[in-house]
């Protein structure tokens, strides 16, 4: 039962993934991660297909690996953030105090991703430890 459970939030997770693709409030990388982490509890297969997925599938084995992102990745996330958030606060929210909590909200957003490792900084790293 848990199994036929685990594989329905993985493709829940998956379509929520595909959503963001699509639209700037809905984050992707966070729900193919989730669906990856119930895919590799429930099927093999269905997660080896997500795996291989040319658009994401780096990303998450890289993201197995080495709990790291890419620097691109980072860059292009926190510009998302700055573009997206910042023309929502300038043209969409009138009431100052709304604009300082979504001002805060994406600031949060953007300290998080940048605290996230670097993978070519990871990738040094090890190379210099071995």
């Amino acid at each position: 039962m848990s199994r036929i459970v685990l594989i329905s939030l993985g493709f829940l997770f998956v379509a929520l993934g595909g959503a963001g693709l699509v639209l700037p409030v809905m984050p992707t990388t966070p729900f193919l991660l989730v669906a990856a982490a119930c895919f590799a509890r429930s099927s093999p297969r269905f997660h080896g297909w997500l795996l291989n997925l040319r658009l994401f599938g780096p990303l998450i084995k890289n993201w197995q690996e080495t709990r790291s992102l890419p620097r691109k990745t980072k860059l292009l996330a926190i510009a998302t953030i700055v573009v997206v958030g910042g023309s929502s606060i300038l043209f969409f929210i009138e009431i100052f105090f709304l604009k300082l909590v979504v001002v805060a909200i994406l600031l949060f957003h953007v300290i998080f991703i940048a605290s996230i490792k670097t993978t070519e900084l990871v990738k040094l790293e090890k190379d210099g430890a071995s």
